[in-house]
C-alpha cells in the first residue's frame, strides 16, 4: 500500500498530471513490485500566490510525499527515489526541483477496507 501526494504550481502541474502519475506509479510498481491496480495519487495544485519556496527551485518545484506501510529494504526505499529523480527528469523536472519522503506506517496504524491493515491479507509482498 502506499497512498501518494504531489505538491506543485497549479500551472506546472496540471498540462502534466496524468503523465506524472503514470511515471510515479511505474517506479513504485518497479521498485517495490505494487500491483498496478493499486494506484492511490493526489495531487495538491497550488496557486503561485500560496507556494513559497527557495529562489534557486523554478516554477516546476515538485513535491511528493510517499505514505507506506513499513518493512521495505532501505535499497528498496533508495532505488525507488533514484527511479524518480531518474525519469521524472525524463518529464522536465530536474533533481533540483524535485524532493522526495518516504513516511513509513505500521500496519496496525493503517485503516483499511473496514479494518486495521495488519488483519488484511495483501495480494502482494511488502518486503522487498
Amino acid at each position: 500500500m502506499a497512498q501518494i501526494k504531489i505538491y506543485g504550481l497549479r500551472d506546472h502541474l496540471r498540462p502534466i498530471k496524468a503523465p506524472l502519475s503514470d511515471v510515479i506509479h511505474e517506479c513504485i510498481v518497479e521498485a517495490f513490485g505494487l500491483p498496478r491496480d493499486k494506484k492511490f495519487h493526489r495531487f495538491f495544485p497550488i496557486d503561485a500566490e500560496d507556494f513559497f519556496f527557495p529562489a534557486d527551485r523554478s516554477e516546476k518545484y515538485t513535491i511528493i510525499e510517499i505514505s507506506l506501510f513499513e518493512g521495505r529494504t532501505i535499497s528498496a526505499k533508495k532505488k525507488l527515489i533514484r527511479l524518480l529523480f531518474l525519469r521524472l527528469g525524463e518529464l522536465g523536472i530536474a533533481p533540483e526541483d524535485l524532493e522526495i519522503t518516504l513516511s513509513e506506517t505500521p500496519r496496525e496504524n493503517w485503516g483499511i477496507r473496514g479494518l486495521p491493515a495488519d488483519e488484511i491479507e495483501l495480494n502482494y509482498t511488502i518486503e522487498v
